[in-house]
């Protein structure tokens, strides 16, 4: 393996290609021939974020003319003699040698690289010339809102201001690589996941069982799957420690959240029947048509909260988490302030509820930059036209 910090172009590289096609960085570093260490610390040295490539400005010097001018310095050749052979005037020979520690101690490849190191010039960036921009875009990364939401609240807010509009994208590079703007690094904390390094895309193997006399999705009603009607959710466990959980429900059409404190530290299908049952009878009755579930045994009971409601449970196949992917990706959402393997005993309802508020005040691009509640109000609007009871 080789020694020594400095890694190749080549193989800085590879490293960014792999990255970026999901391999984790110890199979990188063992294609690479270098320690995890080494490749973990330049990943992290621009924040995940995989560096612009630096282009040659035309008529600039190539590695193959220093290389050319070190050896023309070796032979004592006059600085017309070395020009005259890589097609330069003298002056540039001379000018070159003289930046880069005189004819002595002149070397090829220390020159490129110093010469690379130049051609780097950060322009100031559009948060560090706005400070009032920079103030909105904190304000609201600390009501935890996501750089897209961001990005398409400041649009609705400023349409005829493009100074106080900004891609989400800026707004992750001011975050992840600190020499590219002024956003402070802890704000990170208040991202969905909460990492100070962007994370390539990795892929969960789900490994959930059996459930006997299940009604499977490919039954489930056709307004369903096309979001035409409301009353249709998504619901999951969302894990703590192995033995503790909270319960999530996400309806279909409007993307609004209710979260459940199971009552017992231990996941049992009995605790989790009721706990569904509570909730959901606290909809009105338009609004409880359907409920998909994924292949978790804590659903044992089905039939029976079926029974109990007269909503009709559906489960999604095997190892296919993406069958209800709207409640995955809440489920995501909530991983910002319930993080894997910390313990959820002790969460009250009241704390749940007040997540659940924040996320169902937030806009989602999928709802046209509404928010859920915004579109369940809509939706309770119209049941209560038509006769619908009262909100949950």
């Amino acid at each position: 393996m080789p020694k020594g910090p400095w890694l190749t172009e080549a193989e800085k590289t590879a490293i960014w290609d792999r990255r970026a096609s999901g391999e984790p960085l110890y199979v990188i570093a063992r294609h690479v021939g270098r320690s995890l260490e080494g490749v973990r610390h330049h990943v992290n040295l621009t924040g995940g974020v995989r560096p612009p490539p630096v282009r040659r400005p035309r008529g600039a010097l190539t590695i193959e003319d220093r290389e050319e001018i070190s050896r023309g310095l070796a032979r004592n050749d006059s600085y017309r003699v070395i020009g005259a052979r890589i097609g330069r005037p003298h002056s540039t020979v001379l000018r070159e040698v003289e930046r880069n520690r005189g004819h002595q101690r002149y070397r090829a490849a220390d020159a490129e690289a110093a010469s690379i190191k130049r051609r780097r010039r950060p322009k100031a960036r559009k948060l560090e010339l706005l400070p009032e921009l920079r103030a909105k875009v904190e304000a609201l990364l600390k009501l935890d809102w996501s750089p897209q939401q961001i990005s398409a609240q400041l649009k609705r807010e400023y349409p005829d201001d493009p100074e106080m509009q900004i891609s989400h994208e800026t707004i992750y590079l001011s975050l992840y690589v600190q020499g590219r703007g002024t956003l402070r690094k802890e704000l990170t904390r208040h991202l969905r996941r909460r990492h100070f390094v962007r994370q390539a895309k990795k892929k969960q193997p789900s490994k959930r069982g059996q459930i006997p006399d299940r009604i499977m999705i490919s039954d489930r009603p056709a307004e369903a799957a096309d979001r035409a009607v409301p009353g249709h959710w998504e619901g999951d466990l969302l894990l703590g420690k192995p033995t503790d959980a909270i319960g999530t429900l996400v309806e279909r059409n409007s993307r609004y959240t209710m979260l459940m404190a199971l009552p017992k530290a231990a996941i049992n299908p009995e605790a989790v029947r009721e706990c569904l049952a509570s909730t959901i009878q606290r909809l009105p009755t338009s609004l409880r048509r359907s409920l998909t579930w994924d292949q978790g045994r804590e659903m044992l009971q089905h039939t029976r909260f079926t029974i109990d409601t007269g909503v009709q449970v559906y489960f999604c196949n095997p190892h296919s988490p993406w069958q209800r992917g709207t409640n995955e990706n809440t489920n995501g959402l909530l991983r910002q302030y319930f993080p894997k393997g910390k313990s959820l005993i002790g969460v009250t309802q009241t704390k749940l509820d007040e997540v659940a508020d924040k996320l169902n005040g937030r806009p989602r691009q999928t709802l046209g930059w509404k928010s859920p509640a915004e579109r369940l109000a809509e939706l309770l609007a119209e049941s209560s036209s038509a006769g619908g009871a009262a909100t949950p």
